[in-house]
C-alpha cells in the first residue's frame, strides 16, 4: 500500500480541537492559510488554481487509524447515545485517518518561499497536515437533490436561534458578549469568534448550565457558559499570540 506524504500545512486560529466547527463552511468568517512543504512548493503546482472559488482539502487526523477505530460510532448530534456505522458518519475515528473539507479559496499568492493559499470556511486545527488539494467542480461536485440520511432535519447548531451580529453566521445559539470583553478581540476576528460560539462547541449531550467552558481562539482563551439557547461569554484572557 502506498504511504501518503504531507504536501502542505494549514495555519488557523484554532490550536485545539475544542471549538473547531463540526463541518467546513459552517463559519464562513473563519480563515486560514496553507503553506507547502519543500518539493511541493513550486508555483507551477498551483498554476490555474486561482480561477476556482472553492477547493477540496484532503488532510490527516491526529488520531484514528487501524488500531483506533470501531465499526460503529455515536454521533454527538444524536446525543451521544445512538450508534451509527462509521461509514455513515464523518467521525475522525476511521480505519484511515483522512479528513475531507471543501473550503473557499480567497487568494493564491506566489512568494519567494512558495505559494500561499488563503482560505475560509475552514474546520481544521492549526498545523493540520494536508495530503492533497483538488479544485471543487460545481458541475460534478454539487448535488442539490442529494439526501442527507440520518442528519436530515438536524440543525447545524444546538438550537434554532440565528446569531444576530452577522447574516453569515449559521443557525445555532444566541451569543452574548459584554462590550468590554468583545473589545479585547481584534475587530477582524470578531465575526469568526461569534460564528464558532454560535455553533455551540459543547458536546451535544452536555446540558449543565453552571459549567464554564473555555475555547482557544486566535491567541485568546474565551470562557463561556450556556443557559438555554443563549451562550454567555464570561471572560477573555490572552494577548492574541500563540
Amino acid at each position: 500500500m502506498t504511504e501518503f506524504t504531507k504536501i502542505a500545512t494549514i495555519h488557523t486560529d484554532l490550536p485545539e480541537k475544542f471549538g473547531i466547527p463540526r463541518q467546513a463552511g459552517l463559519v464562513p468568517e473563519l480563515t486560514g492559510y496553507i503553506t507547502f512543504e519543500k518539493g511541493y512548493d513550486q508555483p507551477e503546482a498551483v498554476r490555474g488554481l486561482e480561477g476556482f472559488s472553492h477547493i477540496w482539502l484532503l488532510w490527516q487526523f491526529e488520531h484514528g487509524g487501524e488500531d483506533n477505530w470501531h465499526p460503529t460510532v455515536r454521533p454527538p448530534k444524536l446525543g451521544g447515545n445512538t450508534h451509527m456505522g462509521v461509514f455513515a458518519t464523518r467521525s475522525p475515528f476511521r480505519p484511515n485517518p483522512i479528513g475531507l473539507s471543501c473550503v473557499k479559496l480567497n487568494q493564491v499568492e506566489i512568494t519567494g518561499e512558495g505559494p500561499l493559499l488563503y482560505v475560509s470556511g475552514i474546520d481544521l486545527r492549526d498545523g493540520t497536515a494536508i495530503l492533497d488539494i483538488k479544485p471543487y467542480l460545481p458541475y460534478a461536485d454539487a448535488h442539490p437533490d442529494a439526501k442527507a440520511g440520518w442528519t436530515e432535519g438536524l440543525n447545524t447548531g444546538s438550537g434554532g436561534i440565528k446569531q444576530t451580529m452577522s447574516d453569515a453566521a449559521s443557525v445555532g445559539l444566541q451569543v452574548e458578549i459584554p462590550q468590554e470583553l468583545m473589545g479585547k478581540i481584534p475587530a477582524e476576528k470578531r465575526e469568526a469568534l461569534l460564528g464558532i460560539l454560535a455553533q455551540d462547541p459543547r458536546p451535544a449531550y452536555q446540558e449543565d448550565e453552571n459549567r464554564i467552558y473555555g475555547v482557544s481562539f486566535a491567541g485568546f482563551q474565551v470562557r463561556f457558559r450556556v443557559k438555554g439557547q443563549v451562550l454567555i461569554v464570561e471572560g477573555v484572557t490572552g494577548d492574541g499570540s500563540f
